[in-house]
């Protein structure tokens, strides 16, 4: 039987690579807190794969890069994804390293993530990544600033893609370069200059930026939309998202605000992954910006109404062809 993970070589590129660390979750089936619970419930999770997923939900050919270890939760990471359409081929298989881990406890106030990602098999990689020929044909390599936090050899990784833009070269196809900040402070464990200079200039590097508003706030001391566009200049397409209130892009020096449809929160994790989603499908599809910025905000409502990490998106793919 053939192996449903395999991609042959001579595959076409995706259209969109998601390049970052994927962990087995551990969440409970209510909204009780981790340590009254007596069963758990093992998934999967991961900023950019669960954006490779939603891509992969909305019609287009999305691939993610990364290392799991060769174990079963690796295993299971590999599945899952491939079962959703996600092309997981070129995903390395660490013999020496685990796959990260991550357990959710609710909370009255908010769903807190409990890490146990110190050296996975994802935190060894490195910059030689950059040379993978996946990167090399997509129109979009996504990203985000978890990745810069893992280790230093992450850190170097983004760099080299971002920044120094070395998979295509002078003269090679160059894909669009999103980066979504996503700040995970108790990823950088201190180190909050070190995560505020390093975000903002990756971002800066980037085509195509996706920060929260209270994150921006929180890194830079900056809190209007407008301001935080102008931080994050030259980069020429900025999404600033306010949670409920909407989300504003910045383009070619004009803006662009789409209120946020009200929604019942369920739980808020994987919500910035979906609207990512949906706003890079918008752009593969060519929509204009305040069609890019619904679909977003649709695909984002859609997590928001699920405990999981990674939703259906059939609802929001309904919503988009009325």
């Amino acid at each position: 039987m053939p192996d449903p993970t395999a991609v042959s070589p001579e595959h076409s590129p995706a259209d969109v690579v998601c390049l970052g660390e994927t962990m087995a979750v551990l969440s409970p089936p209510d909204d009780r807190p981790l340590a009254d619970q007596a069963a758990l419930r093992l998934s999967v999770g991961g900023a950019e794969s669960n954006v490779a997923c939603g891509l992969a939900a909305l019609g287009h050919r999305a691939a993610w890069l990364s290392r799991v270890g060769d174990d079963a939760f690796g295993r299971r990471i590999r599945a899952e994804l491939a079962a959703r359409g996600v092309e997981v081929g070129a995903v390395a298989v660490d013999p020496a390293h685990p796959t990260g881990v991550y357990f959710k406890d609710p909370g009255p106030d908010a769903t807190r993530p409990l890490y146990y990602r110190s050296g996975s098999a994802a935190a060894q990689m490195g910059p030689e990544l950059a040379g993978a020929p996946e990167l090399r044909g997509p129109r979009i390599v996504h990203v985000s600033g978890i990745t810069a936090a893992l280790s230093g050899s992450c850190a170097r990784l983004l760099e080299e893609i971002v920044v120094r833009r070395t998979p295509w070269g002078a003269a090679g196809r160059r894909p669009i370069v999103s980066f979504d900040v996503n700040h995970r402070p108790a990823l950088w464990s201190g180190r909050n200059a070190d995560a505020a200079a390093a975000l903002r200039d990756l971002a800066r590097a980037a085509d195509l930026v996706f920060v929260g508003r209270d994150e921006a706030e929180a890194l830079w001391g900056t809190a209007h939309p407008d301001d935080i566009a102008s931080l994050l200049a030259p980069a020429p397409l900025v999404v600033v998202k306010d949670a409920e209130h909407g989300a504003t892009s910045y383009a070619a020096g004009e803006a662009t605000f789409a209120p946020a449809p009200a929604v019942e929160v369920v739980e808020p994790v994987g919500a910035g992954d979906a609207f990512a989603a949906g706003y890079l499908s918008g752009v593969l599809a060519d929509l204009d910006e305040p069609s890019r910025l619904r679909l977003g905000h649709l695909t984002a409502a859609t997590a928001l109404r699920s405990r999981d990490d990674i939703p259906d998106l059939s609802e929001a793919l309904a919503l988009t062809r009325r």
